[in-house]
């Protein structure tokens, strides 16, 4: 399955693209660096930089048509900059639309509360992110990983970097059970 891994330019939190990168390819699927812009997306250690990642496709030259699910890591600034991009935010909402299923980690869930996509959802995230998630209609819950299946698609969240072990993990069987 090609997997969508969607960043902005700079603001993602290194290890929380990485980690999850490379249990995709390790279970067999194919990782695709979507951004906003082409050429080089800036990784973070929280707030220093870190590595650099090649783009491989950007938003508006690319759908979820061509994906089997998506993954928004986060950082802080990573899903604020993508929240206010309007073909990332209607990149997102079209693997909800089509029923794809989504992982979104940390600081992630900003972009969907943009993308209004949690009303009626549980999910977890940065705990700074709580009342956000409520005010846009989704419920906040405060566990190592959370599988949501009330709405089109399954929603699979984690809250941190601490947390990528089971957000891994839960993430592929969720999107192998889509795949077979």
């Amino acid at each position: 399955m090609r997997i969508a891994f969607l960043t902005a330019p700079e603001g993602v939190e290194q290890v929380e693209l990485t980690e999850p990168w490379k249990a995709a390819r390790e279970a067999g699927h194919e990782p695709v660096l979507v951004s906003t812009q082409s050429g080089q997306v800036q990784g973070f250690d929280h707030l220093d930089k870190a590595d650099t990642f090649t783009v491989d496709e950007v938003v508006g030259e690319t759908s979820a048509d061509s994906f089997g699910g998506l993954v928004l890591p986060g950082g802080v600034a990573n899903p604020d900059f993508l929240r206010m991009d309007e073909k990332a935010v209607a990149f997102v909402q079209d693997f909800f639309q089509q029923g794809l299923p989504v992982a979104a980690i940390c600081h992630a869930p900003w972009t969907l509360v943009e993308a209004d996509v949690v009303r009626d959802r549980t999910l977890t995230s940065w705990p700074s992110l709580r009342t956000d998630i409520r005010n846009a209609g989704g419920t906040w819950v405060d566990e190592q990983v959370k599988v949501c299946g009330n709405g089109p698609n399954t929603l699979v969240t984690s809250r941190k970097p601490d947390d990528l072990k089971a957000f891994c993990r839960t993430f592929l069987e969720v999107f192998g059970h889509k795949s077979g």
